[in-house]
């Protein structure tokens, strides 16, 4: 079961999460869960296998959203890396390259980490 303090631990601005959810911390814990259950997770890891960058960039901006309110940070920091990654591809231009063996890496990164908080 996940805590705050397993959180803290983790690297999460509990504090700032907390604020958001007006300091109701079984809120704030049941949304964190939910969060990180999000199918948009599985979602982004077919779309990268698919090399669906555009599709993949719409996943991963959406969760960064919903991980970044809710203050996870080491989470929220690996998806803004990888939503950088994939901005330029998400675009119609076709001068935009990819570096598929980078955008792999950032994106096991992520699940990696969504996974520890999955442990919790």
């Amino acid at each position: 079961m996940i805590t705050i303090q397993a959180l803290k631990e983790f690297g999460a601005d509990t504090e700032t999460g907390l604020a958001r959810c007006m300091k109701k911390e079984d809120f704030y814990l049941r949304l964190v869960g939910m969060s990180i259950k999000e199918p948009r997770f599985e979602q982004l890891q077919e779309a990268m296998r698919q090399k669906d960058y555009k599709q993949a960039f719409e996943y991963c901006h959406s969760l960064k959203g919903v991980v970044g309110n809710l203050a996870l940070d080491p989470l929220y920091k690996e998806i803004c890396e990888l939503t950088e990654a994939l901005r330029p591809l998400s675009s119609d231009d076709p001068s935009a390259g990819a570096d598929g063996a980078a955008l792999d890496s950032l994106c096991q990164k992520v699940m990696q980490t969504r996974d520890a908080l999955l442990k919790m």
